[in-house]
């Protein structure tokens, strides 16, 4: 499981932020069009890759457990707007490529794998945020 996640300004743009994860630093920021200086990923970004990262993880794990003859995956995502019963949600899109000499049975098994990964279930539920101050 993840540990604990650290984000902060980092005094370097107008919204850029230090990300610390463990033993990895990585920079996030807004892009020039939102008024940042696009030093890094944007926070959906952040999400899509987690979610990306997942899926193909979880699907690289189902094809050794299952000797599936899966050659790379890759995982191409988008976030937009669209309307739901007269609301505004947030969709992303996934697009998943299966590289190996894969039948259809197999190609279908893991997209059902795919929809399964735990970043796939968590962000397809509600989450329960917990937002408090610190001391």
């Amino acid at each position: 499981m993840s540990g604990t996640v650290v984000v902060r300004e980092n005094g370097q743009g107008r919204y850029q932020q230090e990300v610390i994860a463990g033993q990895h630093r990585l920079i996030a920021d807004e892009p020039a069009s939102m008024g940042g200086s696009d030093a890094g990923p944007a926070p959906f970004d952040f999400v899509m890759a987690g979610l990306g990262a997942c899926t193909s993880m979880t699907l690289r794990m189902y094809a050794e457990r299952k000797a599936l003859p899966l050659q790379g995956v890759r995982v191409e995502m988008s976030h937009h707007k669209v309307e739901v019963e007269g609301a505004m949600r947030d969709c992303i899109e996934r697009k998943i490529t299966l590289e190996g000499e894969l039948t259809p049975e197999q190609r279908q098994r893991l997209l059902e794998i795919a929809n399964k990964c735990p970043v796939h279930r968590a962000l397809s539920q509600s989450f329960l945020l917990d937002c408090k101050l610190a001391d």
